[in-house]
Order: structure tokens, then sequence, then C-alpha cells
């Protein structure tokens, strides 16, 4: 499969970045903290045409590669607020392509039990409920009182709720596979986004930060640190390119195993690279008041949603195990007709 981007896409990737720099700012991150999206930012959202992307309601030609380098970019600048659940939602509830509804949400799958924890619980309309075989809604004003949770990352608010109310059904099970899979690929794309964030922050510090008279970046550890960052971006985001472009049009492959493998892949680069950012800038690196560490928490944050890396590649290699099995029965079958 060949993947090129068109002059459309890449203005609307353009125009999503130069928002995001507006927006979501790295200069005044610490004022982002804990507080809830800014005035005016859901109609801005909405005229920048990607809360509706996956809506059947979306321009001619735009749809999941196109939210894909939007959210890529929203990985890259640490966005703030329920975006991602509320673009998945736009098919299912009204208004929310529009930005006159934000939409939280939450995966429960079956057997689970326990509190709940909702992120933007405070900062939605409703909450949606992804379950195995339906999608549900609930108002925010029928779900119980929440308990104030700690957030893993500072930037996304969460409440902890002891039970969650019987929703209204808004799809069946086909919604909610088509659903889990766009949700995986858009989160491999934040992913994505994080991983390249954490890698120029260690970089722009790598030229910057001067040791014996020369710049660190210029010592061969760091530059194998550096390396090893830029090899983990690009692998990720060919696989999720790749995801959202079989996503579109299965004929290129097989739509579920591509987006394990970007969930897979993204998870890890985000992650690692996270990590790699923290060591790069050194004794000040794990500090509050330096980047990476909001780059690390994001990626754990968005590595336990749509499943763990640890979940895709179970899948993978159950994938790969039945391949295996399917072609040693053929042989075996060739090889009793042969005798």
């Amino acid at each position: 499969m060949q993947f090129r981007l068109d002059e459309d896409q890449l203005a609307m990737r353009d125009a999503v970045r130069a928002f995001c720099s507006d927006r979501f700012g790295h200069g005044d991150i610490a004022t982002r903290e804990g507080s809830p999206s800014g005035p005016g930012l859901w109609t801005a959202l909405a005229e920048l045409g990607v809360l509706g992307v996956l809506s059947d309601g979306a321009a001619a030609g735009v749809g999941i590669v196109e939210a894909t380098l939007a959210f890529e970019q929203f990985g890259e600048h640490l966005a703030g607020g329920p975006v991602l659940w509320s673009t998945l939602a736009a098919p299912f509830v009204p208004g929310a392509a529009e930005g006159k509804v934000r939409v939280a949400g939450v995966e429960l799958t079956a057997g689970a039990s326990g509190p709940v924890v909702v992120e933007h619980a405070a900062d939605c309309d409703v909450l949606l409920v992804l379950r195995d075989d339906r999608l549900e809604v609930c108002p925010r004003a029928a779900l119980p009182p929440p308990v104030d949770g700690t957030p893993l990352d500072p930037l996304t608010p969460v409440a902890v709720f002891g039970h969650l109310p019987a929703g209204r059904v808004i799809g069946g099970a086909a919604d909610a596979r088509r659903l889990r899979r766009s949700g995986e690929i858009l989160s491999a794309a934040m992913l994505v986004g994080v991983a390249q964030g954490a890698l120029d922050t260690a970089r722009r510090h790598a030229l910057e930060r001067v040791q014996f008279g020369v710049p660190v970046g210029s010592f061969q550890a760091v530059k194998h640190l550096l390396a090893d960052m830029y090899v983990r971006v690009e692998l990720a985001r060919s696989a999720t390119y790749a995801a959202a472009a079989t996503a579109a049009d299965p004929r290129a492959g097989d739509a579920e195993r591509a987006a394990n493998t970007a969930k897979l892949l993204a998870g890890e680069a985000g992650i690692a690279n996270g990590r790699t950012a923290v060591q790069v800038l050194g004794g000040m690196g794990f500090t509050w008041d330096m980047l990476p560490h909001y780059f690390l928490k994001r990626a754990w944050v968005l590595e336990n949603g749509f499943g763990t890396a640890a979940w895709h590649a179970a899948r993978l290699g159950a994938a790969v195990g039945e391949e295996v099995g399917e072609d040693a029965g053929g042989k075996v079958g060739s090889d009793l007709a042969l005798s």
C-alpha cells in the first residue's frame, strides 16, 4: 500500500497544528492543570471541522484519516478536554459534531465491577458508555455524586463513581465495534503526537544545553537516545497512518490487525519517549516545572484507553497463532491427499 497525504489533508493538519499552538501552548501549560476547557473552545473545534470529522454529515472525502492527522496534533500539544470522546460520539450523539454537547466516555467490558473512573466528567454534558455489545448515553445530571480522584495526568482531571446508572441505548454491537476501532486508531494517533512532543523537547534541550563547552547533543550517548526516540516515532506513525487508511478502505488489509498494531507501537513509543525525555534533560528532567513529565503521564493515560499494549500484543499473537495453525492444517491435508 502506498500512502501519501494529499494537499487537503496536509492543509487540515497544518490548520490543526496552528490551532493547537494558539490554544494549547506549552509555555503556559501549568495554568491548564486541573482546569476545564477554556471559553469558546468547543465552538472553535466545531468550526475547525474536527468534532464532526467522523459523523455522517462530514464533508465528502473526510474521515478517519483526517481525524488521525488532527489527533496527532492534539497529542503533541497535550490538548485538554474530552475532545477524543466528543469526536467518537459525533455519529451517535446529536449536537456533538457542532460543539453544542461535550461528551466524556468510559469503557465498561463484561464482568467489570467496582468504582468507575471517568476523565473530564466535570467538563461534559453527557457520558457515553462503551460496552461490549452496545453504546449507552447518560446525561451528567443523572450520574451519582462523584468522588474526586487523583489523576495520573495533571491535565486530565478525573472523577470516581461508585456505579453508573443504566443509560439510554443509542447503538448496538456493530456500532460499539466501530467506535472502539476508531478509538484505538485516534488514541494511537495521540500517542504518536505525545512521542513526537517528547522527542522535540529532548532534542531542543540537547542542542541548547552546553557542557564542557559543547552542546550535550554532540555526545554519542545522547545521540543514541535521540535516534532511538526518532525511530520509535516514525515506526508508530507509519503503523497508525496505515491503520487509518485500512479502516477507511478495508480492501487494503486487515483493519482489526492494523488497529492492534498501531495502538501497540504507539503506546510503546509514547511511554518510552516520555521516559527518555526525562533522562535527556538530566537532573532537572524529572521536576514538575519541566515538560517531560507531562508527556510521560499523558502517555500512561492514553495507554490505558482502548486496550493496553499488552492486550493488543496478545490479540496479534493469537491471530498469528491461528494463521500458523491454519497453514499447518492445510499442509497436513495436502500430505494426506498426496499419500
